[in-house]
């Protein structure tokens, strides 16, 4: 099975497990999967359960946490029965990440604006134990229009943390709110170094975690599609956050399949 026929696939239990639980955010899940499938599978060297060693990664965009798990089901750190457990009583894959759950899940996050600080105050750590891992952080393009955000991006700038990559997944979904504008200028304004990528093109994606910046973090504008894959569901506000029918169901197995 290909890389594209795999990530299809965990694209069709998302959605299974979205409708079971009557929960999670599967467009959001389907904007970041790609970026997701090769961070952990191309990228990432982690030694699990070992704090501040090894390459990390924070999503702070929590509400997408269906994403996380199915790559955790790809890179078999939960079993594909325990990711349809979600949403359930007991269960330890919860609507946002929480790493008193589980290990492999570095920061508990779902308060937007709160994973970029940690990921910043990691990054800094590595740097004074003389290690030369690196702090990967997804954040959401609607997250950055939390001041938190712009603190960080100040403090990471100051600190020179080229270990430290922001990962901004840009499927304008906040345009409706509020337009961000041109979010490489900013980043640039504040002195990182910005690499705009299309964030379902695979190549492009490890051509960008690859990247080594010197002395200024790097942010990776990755331009994506709200629930990519799928015709009915592609930037379309009312899937932000609903479960499908059994008809639906059925039509987005068809569509992936």
């Amino acid at each position: 099975m290909n890389d594209l026929a795999e990530i299809n696939a965990l694209k069709y239990e998302i959605a299974k497990v979205a409708a079971s639980s009557k929960e999670g955010h599967i467009a959001s899940a389907y904007s970041i999967l790609d970026l997701l499938w090769v961070l952990y599978k191309k990228v990432l060297k982690t030694e699990l359960g070992q704090p501040l060693k090894g390459d990390q990664f924070i999503l702070s965009k929590g509400h997408a946490s269906l994403a996380l798990y199915a790559i955790f089901v790809a890179t078999n750190i939960i079993t594909l029965e325990e990711f349809h457990s979600f949403g359930q009583y007991g269960s330890r894959l919860g609507g946002h990440p929480d790493s008193n759950k589980l290990e492999q899940i570095t920061a508990s996050t779902g308060s937007l604006g709160h994973g970029l600080p940690i990921a910043v105050g990691m990054a800094m750590a590595y740097k004074i134990r003389g290690l030369s891992d690196r702090v990967f952080c997804l954040v959401g393009d609607g997250e950055c229009n939390e001041g938190t955000i712009w603190e960080s991006a100040l403090l990471a700038n100051h600190h020179k943390l080229d270990n430290l990559y922001c990962i901004v997944d840009f499927n304008h979904s906040t345009d409706r709110a509020l337009s961000l504008g041109d979010l490489e200028k900013k980043f640039i304004a504040f002195g990182w170094h910005v690499i705009s990528i299309d964030g379902h093109h695979h190549s492009q994606i490890a051509n960008a975690f690859s990247y080594r910046a010197i002395e200024r973090p790097v942010a990776i504008i990755a331009n994506t599609i709200k629930g990519k894959g799928v015709g009915v569901m592609e930037s379309e506000p009312a899937w932000h956050h609903r479960s499908p029918t059994e008809q639906e169901l059925d039509l987005i197995r068809k569509e992936l399949s």
